[in-house]
């Protein structure tokens, strides 16, 4: 059972990646087709979350290399990275601001309740970071998951519209993806270019470390 549930998730992603490549429209993003998918696929059949795991644990495992392989293009873009360095941390450190008010004022605008509000705060940093800081600032860190994985789908299904009507270079793109979307957002940028994905992944790792000192603090100054 484990190894079919590997091999039913690899070849998941790789038909709705084919279909992606036919037909290059956000909804279609393989990532987001993927999980639609295999959810359908586990419900229809019902086959617990468990032992899926069993097998599809061993792609979790990965997510740890694969985002250290971002390293590479950052390396090759580090001229781009030097010279503009300034407005590059600092267009992080305002759409890590962002990010948090945007998470607190929707959360107060539909009413939820404290542990849900800084549940949401962190959403749109990068899993390994949003699940503990969210344990730190007093959140739900399991659903913590769910809403980082919700706001990187919004990310990647709503750019495009967005770059379409407000005219980013690439790099501007990148950081955009990386602050907002994390490693979804990231895997959305490789679809712009080498120098996209680089600041993009720059980005998500800026956002992950000022997001983790930043939070704490948020959560202090509005004595939430």
């Amino acid at each position: 059972m484990p190894v079919l549930m590997f091999i039913m998730t690899v070849l998941s992603f790789m038909i709705m990646g084919k279909i992606y490549s036919e037909y290059r429209t956000p909804v279609l993003t393989p990532v987001l087709t993927t999980v639609v998918s295999l959810v359908t696929i586990l419900l229809l059949f019902d086959i617990p979350y468990n032992t899926y795991m069993k097998g599809a644990g061993w792609i979790d495992k990965m997510l740890g290399p694969a985002v250290v392989a971002l390293a590479y293009p950052m390396y090759r873009q580090r001229a781009v990275l030097q010279k503009h360095f300034l407005p590059v941390v600092g267009s992080v450190v305002v759409g890590v601001v962002t990010a948090f008010g945007s998470g607190y004022a929707m959360a107060l605008s539909i009413g939820l309740e404290r542990e849900l509000l800084l549940t949401l705060l962190p959403k749109s940093l990068t899993t390994p970071i949003a699940v503990p800081v969210t344990a730190e600032i007093g959140g739900i860190p399991s659903m913590a998951v769910a809403f980082t994985m919700i706001a990187g789908f919004t990310a990647i299904l709503t750019s495009p519209l967005f770059f379409r009507y407000v005219p980013f270079k690439d790099m501007g793109k990148g950081i955009a993806l990386g602050t907002a979307a994390h490693g979804l957002g990231t895997s959305k940028a490789i679809e712009y270019g080498e120098e996209t994905v680089s600041m993009s992944s720059v980005a998500m790792s800026l956002a992950a470390i000022i997001g983790s000192f930043f939070g704490p603090f948020f959560v202090w100054l509005l004595s939430i």
